[in-house]
C-alpha cells in the first residue's frame, strides 16, 4: 500500500530554546518514515498554506488576527508552555495546509494511507484560544474540510493529552465523532468519561480517562470495550488520527507506559475502522523523547500498511483494567440521566 505524505515542512523558524517541542522532533519523525524504505510506495505531495476560509471553519476570526499579530509582532509566550516567534504564523498555515493537501490527495486516488508531521502540534488549540503548545487545531482543519464535503469523520486521538481543542470544536456536531485515550489526571485537566458530547451531537465524544503506568492492553481494551460500539454505529466514512507518540514509556512529559509495539496495535486497529483504502491519515500530535517518537513513527505506519517488520513487544500488566469498567459505567449513567431529562422536557 502506498504511504501518502507531504514535503517535509521549514519549519526551523517554529523554535524556542530548551522546549520541549523543537524542530528535532520532525527530524525524528521523517527518520521514521525513512526507516520503511518506501521508495515507490511513498507519494509526496506539495504542501500549501491553509486559506482564512478553511482555517474559520474551526477558529474565530478575530482570533486568527490576533495569533497572527502576536507572530508578526515579534512573537514570544502566550502562556506557560505556549509560544510563538515571527515565523510561527505563516508556518502554522502551511502545516494545516498540508494536512488538508494529504486528504485530499487520499480522496483523490482512491488509495493509501495519510501521514500528516505539522509543527505547532493542534489537538489542544481551541476556536479561541491557543495553548498546549498549539496554534492551529490541524486535524480538526482536515475533519471539517471533510465534513463538509459529506464525509463522517472519526477522529481517533491516543495522545497521552486530552485533545480539549478537538472535542470543544466538535461537541455538538453529529458529522464528526471524537474518541480521546488519554493520561488522567494530566494536563489540560478535561477529558472525563462524563463528557459525551452536546444535545445535537450526544455520544458523539467517547473519553478514555486512564491512570498514570498505563500499558497497551489496558488502552486497547478501553478501545474495544468502550469506544468500538460507538464508532460502529457511528459509521465513519473517513478516519484522522492525532497520532500523538508521547504515551510511549520513554517520553518525558508523561507516565504512560506504551512501546512501538503498541502503536503499531493501535494503528492495526485504526486501519479496521476505515472503510476503505485512501480513507485514513495520521496527524501528528505529541511526542517528545526522538528516538521514542522515530520508532514510534515507524511502527505505526508499517503496521498501517501492512508491514509485519519485527518491532518492540507490546506491553501489558499496567494499571486500568478496572478503570475501562468505570469509564463504560460512567457513560450509560451519563446518556441515561440526559435521555431522562430530554423526555421530561417534552
Amino acid at each position: 500500500m502506498t504511504l501518502v505524505t507531504h514535503e517535509p515542512l521549514d519549519d526551523d523558524g517554529h523554535a524556542e530554546p530548551g522546549h520541549p517541542e523543537r524542530p528535532e522532533r520532525l527530524r525524528a519523525a521523517w527518520a521514521g518514515v525513512a526507516d520503511l524504505s518506501l521508495a515507490g510506495e511513498l507519494v509526496r505531495v506539495a504542501p500549501r498554506t491553509a486559506t482564512r476560509a478553511e482555517l474559520t471553519r474551526v477558529h474565530a476570526g478575530p482570533y486568527l488576527d490576533e495569533v497572527g499579530a502576536f507572530s508578526y509582532g515579534g512573537g514570544g509566550d502566550i502562556d506557560g508552555d505556549t509560544y510563538a516567534t515571527y515565523d510561527s504564523w505563516p508556518l502554522a498555515q502551511r502545516a494545516a495546509g498540508a494536512g488538508l493537501a494529504v486528504v485530499e490527495e487520499l480522496r483523490r486516488r482512491g488509495d493509501g494511507v495519510g501521514f500528516v508531521a505539522p509543527r505547532p502540534p493542534g489537538h489542544h488549540a481551541t476556536r479561541d484560544r491557543a495553548m498546549g503548545f498549539c496554534l492551529i487545531n490541524n486535524v480538526a482543519v482536515a475533519a471539517a474540510a471533510l465534513r463538509d464535503e459529506g464525509e463522517r469523520v472519526l477522529v481517533l486521538d491516543w495522545d497521552v493529552h486530552h485533545g480539549n481543542g478537538t472535542q470543544a470544536i466538535f461537541w455538538d456536531d453529529p458529522t464528526v465523532l471524537y474518541v480521546s485515550s488519554h493520561q488522567w489526571p494530566l494536563f489540560p485537566g478535561s477529558g472525563v468519561a462524563a463528557e459525551i458530547g452536546g444535545l445535537n451531537a450526544l455520544d458523539g465524544v467517547v473519553n478514555l480517562p486512564l491512570p498514570a503506568g498505563a500499558t497497551g492492553d489496558v488502552v486497547r481494551q478501553a478501545l474495544e470495550e468502550v469506544a468500538a460500539p460507538v464508532i460502529d454505529a457511528f459509521a465513519p466514512t473517513f478516519v484522522l488520527v492525532s497520532a500523538g507518540f508521547d504515551a510511549h514509556r520513554d517520553d518525558p512529559l508523561a507516565d504512560f507506559m506504551l512501546s512501538a509495539g503498541d502503536f503499531a496495535a493501535l494503528a492495526r486497529f485504526a486501519v479496521a475502522l476505515a472503510p476503505g483504502p485512501g480513507r485514513l491519515a495520521f496527524f501528528l500530535e505529541g511526542g517528545y523523547d526522538l528516538g521514542a517518537l522515530r520508532s514510534s513513527v515507524r511502527a505505526t505506519l508499517a503496521a498501517a500498511l501492512a508491514d509485519e517488520r519485527p518491532n518492540e513487544a507490546p506491553t501489558s500488566g499496567g494499571p486500568g483494567h478496572d478503570q475501562v469498567r468505570r469509564i463504560l459505567a460512567e457513560r450509560r449513567e451519563t446518556l441515561d440521566l440526559v435521555h431522562a431529562e430530554l423526555e421530561e422536557g417534552r
